[in-house]
């Protein structure tokens, strides 16, 4: 895959991402959204990270770390958003983001 489809999928990916965030109010599918955000950057990264591997051959590890540490941090919030999501269920009763706010104040 060229650099430039790859780049067209990951902003694909990244709209779909900001659309489920924006229309959505479902705490279950804004994780989802904010993790297929994650995902396209991802694929961004190693998209860049191979266009870059070409042209700077003796470098191998280029934008793989940060691709790792970004991965981390997805992993981190995913498991801090669902037990989040979790205790909310528990008190509420309900994961819909507009009937909880009781969280104000």
């Amino acid at each position: 895959m060229s650099l430039s489809g790859a780049l067209y999928l990951a902003a694909a990916i990244f709209c779909v991402g900001v659309y489920g965030v924006l229309s959505r109010q479902n705490l279950l599918i804004l994780l989802m959204s904010l993790e297929l955000l994650l995902n396209a950057v991802n694929l961004a990264i190693v998209a860049f990270g191979r266009s870059y591997m070409v042209a700077v051959p003796d470098d191998p590890s280029g934008p793989q770390v940060l691709v790792v540490i970004v991965l981390a941090v997805a992993a981190a919030e995913a498991a801090i958003g669902l037990s989040i999501l979790l205790a909310v269920y528990r008190k509420w009763r309900s994961t819909n983001a507009g009937e909880i706010d009781m969280l104000r104040g």
